[in-house]
């Protein structure tokens, strides 16, 4: 038996597609999100693989990288745009959506003031829709005065930010938290370009590290602190880093 497709209006006007809008309704899926310039993008291959292994665990099928492309490449020529922030939605049914708008600002982010929270994202390895957790604690911060936040376990280990991955200077290696944690791209990008180690950080740990830095889709930016922590910084380190990811090539769509 088939499940009739819901009547689906949006202020009063019938929804072109129900059937898409159903899905997006249901919060349940995935999405990555890209920066693209001049219709390339850093990475890409890691989004493709991204989404398919999350389509396959959601789902139980296959997406296939040429049909996403191909999406992405169709939605940057209707708006035409070829600089932009583009983010790849996958829905029940493998509905795909793909949204575009504006670029994030090139060259580096503005240094970050961290709150922690106790909250681990479910399933973090996927980077799933419904996350209301992470942008409550994330607004909350923001309401203290804070830029962002950092989520941590009731035992005070460090899994990631809100919407970053984040990592910290021993001044030999960069370390990232081996706890529970989304993969970003950027972090996967810089994971073998630097000096790089995983291991266990918690609250405790925070005063021997002599940096900190965060990444996500839109930048990366220097931490200036962590609650009451306050970080020396070290500006030939996010130089490092910086020089590392600008190294990364662009792959056209």
């Amino acid at each position: 038996m088939t499940t009739p497709t819901p009547h689906v209006e949006i202020d009063g006007v019938p929804a072109a597609d129900p059937g898409l809008l159903a899905a997006l309704m249901t919060g349940f899926g995935h999405f990555t999100a890209m920066q693209v310039r001049g219709g390339r993008v850093k990475g890409l291959d890691l989004h493709l693989d991204r989404l398919d292994r999350s389509t396959r665990e959601l789902f139980g099928r296959e997406l296939d990288g040429k049909r996403v492309r191909s999406l992405v490449a169709g939605a940057l020529e209707t708006s035409g745009r070829r600089d932009a922030s583009v983010r790849v939605y996958v829905y029940p049914d493998v509905r795909i959506a793909v949204t575009v708008a504006d670029p994030a600002p090139d060259g580096p982010g503005a240094p970050q003031r961290l709150a922690t929270v106790e909250y681990w994202r479910p399933a973090p390895h996927i980077k799933h829709l419904g996350g209301f957790g992470q942008a409550y604690h994330r607004e909350a911060a923001r309401r203290a005065g804070y830029d962002d936040a950092v989520l941590t376990s009731p035992y005070g280990e460090i899994a990631e930010g809100a919407i970053t991955n984040i990592g910290f200077w021993d001044g030999t290696s960069v370390v990232w938290p081996a706890a529970p944690c989304l993969h970003g791209i950027a972090m996967a990008l810089l994971e073998p370009r630097l000096e790089s180690v995983r291991r266990p950080v918690t609250l405790a740990d925070l005063p021997g590290y002599r940096a900190a830095f965060v990444t996500n889709s839109r930048s990366l930016a220097p931490v200036t602190s962590i609650d009451e922590v306050v970080f020396p910084g070290d500006e030939e380190l996010m130089a490092r880093v910086y020089a590392a990811y600008d190294a990364v090539e662009w792959d056209e769509l």
